[in-house]
């Protein structure tokens, strides 16, 4: 079993709701959820928005592989109602964004994968609730 450590953020919706549905989605199909932060509420980052993200990391037990855990990220979001990560690279608001951030202690740089995640440390919306559940 690995250990992955994932980021989740919303701001459409009923933002506790749809936390709690990915967080639940992650269960069933990732693995076992052993740590949950808290809910952050934050400002967008890279965009203007008039809607505030929720934020908040999970740490899970998995046993798929770092590519079948970006294809099980990516089908949840599909799942519920994600339809572009980006537009023209830019940000955009999103009904859920799941990103993973650590991989036991792997260091991936792949085409669309890359572990740590590479933006993870400039981002406080990131590194606050990771600090809650990550066991150094």
């Amino acid at each position: 079993m690995h250990i992955v450590y994932l980021s989740l953020g919303t701001n459409l919706g009923n933002r506790k709701a749809i936390m709690h549905e990915a967080i639940t989605r992650i269960g069933e199909k990732i693995g076992t959820v052993l740590r949950q932060s808290s809910f952050h509420e934050t400002e967008p980052w890279g965009f203007e928005s008039p809607n505030l993200f929720l934020n908040a990391c999970v740490c899970v037990s998995t046993s798929l592989a770092p590519r079948q855990l970006l294809e099980a990220t990516q089908a949840i979001e599909i799942e519920m109602g994600r339809v572009k990560k980006s537009i023209n690279a830019q940000y955009t608001d999103r009904i859920i964004d799941i990103d993973i951030l650590l991989y036991d202690n792997l260091n991936i740089n792949e085409p669309n994968l890359v572990i740590p995640h590479p933006l993870m440390e400039e981002r406080d919306f990131v590194m606050l609730p990771l600090k809650e559940i990550w066991d150094d």
